[in-house]
């Protein structure tokens, strides 16, 4: 079993970091709409600060992934036509909305003036309390996530759809 990547195969690093992320933010996206219906109270704040605990867990995921690829350089995609090209922009825009949405969410959470608490720890605010921030970078955030989902449902069609071995890879670590 190898943790690093080959040249033409992923390694188990590299897989339990894409398949981790994946079902976090799935299940994110569904606990963020969940509680986005809610107004914030002392009966509910647990489940918000949940929330903005696991989005930092996985935006630092993300930022170890990326770390872990620039140790382990991920294998070159399978073949080159029109839906590696596709793939690739998918990719990187996922990057980045994985990056920004939990950024927007705490700058968000912080311009309320309330302190943002991640898994018991305080984390500083950036910002100063200030209503216009918290409604611009919650509908940021909101934004933001919709666009990640869209492209999410896009990353898994197009993984599904491919018939060279692809998803084999990042299932088993080898083209099947």
């Amino acid at each position: 079993m190898r943790f690093a990547n080959g040249p033409h195969s992923f390694g188990l690093v590299t897989r339990a970091l894409h398949w981790i992320i994946a079902l976090a933010v799935i299940g994110m996206l569904g606990f963020g709409t969940y509680i986005a219906r809610m107004e914030v109270g002392l009966g509910n704040y647990m489940l918000f600060t949940w929330h903005k605990s696991i989005g930092v867990t996985i935006w630092a995921l993300v930022v170890l992934r990326l770390v872990w690829h620039w140790l382990s350089p991920p294998p070159a995609p399978m073949g080159q036509n029109w839906k590696t090209t596709l793939a690739r922009a998918v990719h990187v825009a996922l990057y980045i909305l994985l990056l920004a949405v939990p950024f927007t969410g705490y700058v968000a959470s912080a311009a309320s003036g309330i302190d943002v608490q991640v898994w018991g720890l305080t984390l500083p605010n950036p910002v100063t309390p200030s209503e216009a921030t918290e409604a611009t970078y919650f509908a940021l955030h909101g934004v933001l996530t919709k666009l990640m989902a869209g492209l999410l449902l896009l990353h898994v069609a197009g993984a599904l759809s491919r018939r060279d071995g692809t998803l084999g890879r990042m299932v088993t670590g080898e083209a099947g």
